[in-house]
């Protein structure tokens, strides 16, 4: 199916659908790099759960077009993991680049950040009593080589009222993420079963692959 109509079709049968887009925020230059490590993100979310490996990095938006790219979830998220580690790794290729990406699917439809409270209550209805995956790639890009890494979690959501939609949605405000709800806060309470190999990949960076990753380039968390 062409791309136009496939998007066409995903905001009929879900509205809550939108563009993901990337901004761009001035890149340090190569001598303002105080960090081996770089975190090819600007999310919060991603910078909060790498500092829990007690790293010090410095946070790069990627300059990746992820409009450009037309794939299967599961092939997308790789995809976008690989092409932002690899994008900063490229103006900055004696560090080492994490680069991840997230994609929560219904079936075969890929799910957005709503951005509105309609469209996250619309997300959560669809949702509700169902079961979707939450792909999470991360990238590990160095001088030693580039390493891949994919979580999947299956997360099944209670049977959810309107009321309770609503009333989860103007408490906690998940407007910026996919699928509707923020597991790590009052989101928890939508869940009726997770199965995973990471919690923290749920969240956006799965710490365990993360870990790993880092040491086999060079950068031990526990040295």
């Amino acid at each position: 199916m062409p791309r136009y109509l496939r998007d066409t079709v995903l905001f009929i049968l879900h509205p809550f659908t939108q563009v993901r887009r990337a901004v761009h925020p001035e890149q340090p230059r190569r001598d303002e790099l105080s960090h081996q490590l770089i975190l090819a993100s600007t999310s919060r979310y991603r910078a909060m759960l790498l500092k829990r490996l007690g790293l010090d990095f410095t946070a790069v938006a990627p300059d990746v077009d992820e409009r450009a790219v037309d794939l299967p979830p599961v092939e997308l998220s790789q995809e976008l993991a690989k092409q932002k580690a690899l994008a900063v790794f490229q103006q900055y290729p004696n560090t080492v680049v994490i680069g991840s990406d997230q994609v929560p699917a219904l079936d075969d439809l890929i799910l957005t950040k709503p951005g509105t409270t309609e469209r996250a209550a619309a997300q959560l209805e669809a949702l509700s009593g169902r079961t979707h995956k939450l792909i999470t790639s991360v990238c590990v890009a160095s001088p030693a080589g580039v390493e891949l890494h994919t979580d999947i979690h299956r997360l099944t959501l209670r049977p959810l009222t309107r009321r309770a939609i609503e009333s989860y949605v103007q408490r906690d405000q998940p407007l910026d993420c996919a699928g509707a709800y923020k597991i790590e806060s009052l989101g928890i309470s939508l869940m009726q079963k997770i199965e995973g190999d990471d919690f923290t990949a749920i969240t956006g960076l799965p710490l365990i692959a993360t870990t790993q990753m880092l040491a086999n380039a060079g950068i031990s968390v526990l040295a």
